[in-house]
Order: structure tokens, then sequence, then C-alpha cells
């Protein structure tokens, strides 16, 4: 892909000297050259988000795939700090939160923390929070589930509960 690209803006370069040392070259003879140019462009953008799309196909396979996502629900009094998640007694997933995602996450937002390939069968899921209140009142919180994969996507949303000190477990 880096290739193409550098290929691209070589063409680009030769393309641009070239109508530079050409003096009979009119302003239109220009723009057109402008607007190809914005045409490969596109072409190379579309072809970046086809190949990440065909790339999280082919990590991720949706036979084996699970993914885990972070909400607060009602939660406007409570600011997130951190999260960590361990599946099957390793960290997969440590997140330090900014103010921005803090606020999207408030705003009832969900965060997808990690998607992993697992294997069909029970998998333990073990997440640990931080978090202050307004007052400045520090939270801290840990809770275990049993993650049952079958064949086929598994989705799981971990709502942190705040001030409550309490995780909990939806499956999607």
């Amino acid at each position: 892909m880096c290739r193409i690209l550098i290929s691209l803006v070589a063409a680009w370069l030769l393309s641009v000297s070239m109508v530079a040392s050409a003096q009979n070259v009119s302003r239109e003879e220009i723009r057109g050259l402008d607007e190809q140019i914005q045409d490969v462009k596109q072409d190379v953008i579309g072809l970046t988000s086809e190949l990440n799309r065909l790339e999280e196909k082919l990590l991720y396979p949706s036979n084996t795939e699970a993914a885990f996502f972070v909400s607060l629900p009602d939660s406007n009094e409570f600011s997130l700090e951190s999260v960590e998640v361990k599946l099957d007694n390793q960290v997969v997933a440590h997140h330090l939160y900014t103010y921005r995602e803090i606020e999207a996450l408030q705003q009832g937002g969900v965060q997808r923390i990690h998607t992993a390939n697992v294997q069909t069968g029970a998998h333990t899921l073990e997440v640990s929070y931080f978090g202050k209140s307004k007052s400045g009142k520090e939270y801290r919180a840990s809770a275990s589930y049993s993650v049952d994969k079958a064949v086929g996507p598994k989705f799981v949303e971990i709502q942190i509960a705040g001030t409550q000190s309490a995780i909990n477990f939806k499956d999607w």
C-alpha cells in the first residue's frame, strides 16, 4: 500500500515538474491534472478502507470472534479513570480514559475495549476499574464473568455502575 502511495506521489511530482517546465501549458490543463490527482487520492482512500475491512475479517473470523464493550449507564456523577480486562487470567486490555472518552461514555456511548479470537467453551472474564466521583471520592471494583462462547460471534457489554461500585455484564 505504501509503495502505491509513493508511486502516486512520485508520478504527481514528475507531472508537476513537467508542467512547470512547459511554458505553453494552459490553466485548464493544470485544472484537469489537479482533478485527476484528486480522483487518484479518492481511489487510494477507498482501497485503504476496503483493505482495513478485509484485514479485520481475516484476523477476526466471525465464528471465533469475541468482542468486549465498556459502557457507563446512568453515571453523570462518575468519571471513569481506567479499566483493565483479563480473559482467562491474561491481561488483554488496559485503558486510561481521556476527558473526551469519558464525556462520550457519560452521554451513552459504548467503547469496544477488546476483540479476540476465542475458542468455543467457557472463558473467565475479569474486569476491574478505577474512577472518581465529582466530589473527588475514589471508586474501585472488580468482577468476574463466565463467557460461554459458542460457534459464531460473541459480544459482551461491561456496564460500570460507578458510584455503586458495581460491574454488570450483558450478552448481546
